[in-house]
C-alpha cells in the first residue's frame, strides 16, 4: 500500500475468518467463501453506502479476506497465525530430508528438456495436493487446542509447501496457484 493510502495496516491484516464471519477451519468449501463474500459485499459496497466514509475500507478488508481464504496455502497460514503458530519468517524449519530432495528435484528439472515440463508440472501439482491433504489432517488433529508440537508440524509443512509453489512457478511461469487463479 502506498503512503497516500487511507487504509491502515491493521485493517488490511485483520483475521480473514473474522472479516467474512466464517468458522476458523482449513477445510472450507470455496462456494461458502464466495457466497459469504458476495453477501457481505452486497451489504456494505461503497457504491450503495453513499456518505459512509468507512465503506471503502470495509470493502478492501472483504476483498483481502476472500483472497487469503480462497488460496489453501494462505488460508493455512492465516489459520496457523490465528492459532498462535510461528510466522514463516520466525520459523524456517522443514521436514527431515526435504531440502536435499528439493535440491535433487530442481537439478533434475534444470537438466530436463522442455518437453518434460508437463511431467514436472504434474508432479508438482500432485505434491501440492499432498500438502493440502496433510495440512487438513494436521489442523483437524490440532483442534480445538493445538499443542506447540502440532503448530510446529503445521509450520514445517507450510514451509515445505512454499518450496513446491516456487518450483511450480519456475516450471510453468503462467501457472495457477493453489486457489486455481492464474499467476503473472
Amino acid at each position: 500500500m502506498g503512503e497516500g493510502s487511507s487504509i491502515r495496516f491493521e485493517e488490511m491484516h485483520a483475521d480473514p475468518f473474522d472479516v467474512l464471519g466464517l468458522a476458523p477451519t482449513f477445510d472450507i468449501e470455496p462456494g461458502l467463501i464466495r457466497s459469504t463474500y458476495l453477501e457481505e459485499m452486497a451489504r456494505i459496497h461503497p457504491d450503495l453506502a453513499r456518505g459512509d466514509d468507512e465503506a471503502a475500507r470495509r470493502a478492501a478488508r472483504l476483498n483481502q479476506a476472500r483472497e487469503v481464504l480462497d488460496n489453501p496455502e494462505t488460508r493455512a497460514g492465516a489459520l496457523l497465525r490465528r492459532l498462535g503458530g510461528a510466522e514463516k519468517d520466525a520459523d524456517k524449519s522443514l521436514p527431515p530430508g526435504f531440502l536435499m530432495d528439493m535440491m535433487q528435484t530442481r537439478e533434475a528439472i534444470e537438466e530436463s528438456v522442455p518437453e518434460e515440463r508437463p511431467r514436472w508440472h504434474a508432479w508438482a501439482a500432485k505434491e501440492r495436493e499432498g500438502y493440502i491433504a496433510r495440512l487438513s489432517r494436521h489442523f483437524k488433529a490440532a483442534m480445538p487446542d493445538p499443542s506447540p508440537e502440532h503448530l510446529g508440524e503445521i509450520r514445517r509443512e507450510l514451509n515445505a509447501w512454499r518450496y513446491i509453489e516456487r518450483l511450480i512457478e519456475q516450471v510453468d511461469p503462467g501457472r495457477e496457484d493453489a486457489s486455481g487463479r492464474a499467476q503473472d
